[in-house]
């Protein structure tokens, strides 16, 4: 049986696809430890993690990821990843299941696959060298997205493994929720990751995903020292992470980072459990942005409802402007060598294929 799903790819309603799996203790007394999150699941024989699609079958880690079931061709704008590689596209796969389980999830009969009843399994064992193939054709990079790429370790190893002689980039859209050891292992096959910082505190964190909130900010920081390109993504949701001081605690800590790491400030959209909420206001984004540029932010942007003005990068040093865009397209990219024209000052990004 075939769907649609809200990505306009047709999928294949199917049983899951298991093989072994990476980031697995050894079995004791039958049981597996699963080290690929912060979870830690700790596995009877037979049983799945909290994201559903991993288990242990006879000792063995296995994990279901290894699977496409949304393939699309995307603007790399759409991730949101504003310096890296502008008005090039991004060929987006996505496998089910997820770390969280975040009430206002648009992708959720996807990554909530095995917590909801309406959530069935989609998709079928991926093409690795269909996808590389592809994305090489269209000059795009490979992403993972829509639901959480860090479940597929294996999968993107073996897309960098067959794109990497093509010159095929690999990034991901992640909730960085991840341990040391998993970061450490992918890390070397991503270009750049945009991140997910849903949350200022703890409790707001875990009320919404399910999760702790410490090791995603851990995770922008060892990605960033491992090499990828580090983007930060925060939805403005009305209650959690809408107010002037919650988005002034999750701007400080970027900032303390690095000023030049790129902010984008999502608007809300109403679905899943929060679908009798109302989108973000304007006024809220607004304040959102001068509050990330108040605290020391060079670059930060709101892709929807301030216009063009939100989506523009700036220079920081002379206020010249780089980078021009729409919706989710560039419009006019005047970056050169990764620094700006008007006043030689460094712009920091992969903004071309000599940055990869």
């Amino acid at each position: 049986m075939t769907s649609r799903d809200r990505t306009g790819t047709m999928t294949t309603r199917q049983e899951p696809s298991w093989r072994p799996a990476l980031l697995g203790e050894p079995p004791r007394h039958g049981r597996v430890r699963c080290v690929l999150c912060p979870f830690r699941c700790d596995l009877a024989e037979g049983r799945t993690g909290v994201c559903q699609v991993r288990r242990n079958r006879g000792g063995v880690l296995e994990t279901a990821t290894f699977t496409a079931a949304a393939v699309h061709l995307d603007a790399v704008e759409r991730k949101p990843l504003y310096h890296v590689r502008p008005g090039s596209r991004i060929l987006t796969v996505a496998g089910p299941g997820c770390t969280f389980r975040c009430d206002y999830c648009v992708n959720h009969r996807l990554s909530q696959y095995g917590r909801e009843d309406g959530s069935p399994w989609l998709g079928a064992p991926a093409e690795v060298s269909e996808l590389v193939a592809r994305a090489a054709r269209e000059g795009a990079a490979l992403g993972l997205s829509y639901s959480e790429p860090g479940l597929a370790p294996e999968l993107t190893l073996a897309l960098a493994e067959e794109a990497a002689p093509l010159g095929v980039p690999i990034v991901w859209k992640s909730n960085g929720f991840l341990t040391r050891r998993a970061i450490r292992l992918v890390a070397p096959a991503l270009l750049a990751v945009n991140i997910d910082v849903k949350a200022a505190d703890e409790a707001a964190h875990l009320k919404l995903t399910g999760a702790p909130l410490r090791p995603v900010l851990e995770a922008v920081e060892l990605f960033r020292e491992a090499g990828v390109w580090v983007e930060v993504s925060t939805p403005l949701i009305p209650g959690v992470s809408d107010s002037a001081d919650q988005l002034g605690v999750i701007a400080q800590r970027l900032a303390a980072v690095d000023p030049g790491l790129p902010w984008h400030l999502l608007r809300f959209t109403p679905d899943f459990r929060m679908a009798d909420r109302t989108p973000t206001p304007p006024s809220a984004l607004r304040v959102g942005r001068d509050v990330g540029r108040e605290a020391g932010l060079h670059f930060v942007y709101v892709e929807r409802a301030l216009g063009e003005d939100g989506r523009t990068t700036t220079c920081p040093a002379c206020g010249g402007v780089l980078v021009r865009r729409g919706l989710w397209e560039t419009l006019a990219n005047e970056v050169v060598s990764g620094e700006c024209p008007g006043c030689a000052h460094p712009v920091p990004g992969c903004w071309g294929t000599d940055d990869d």
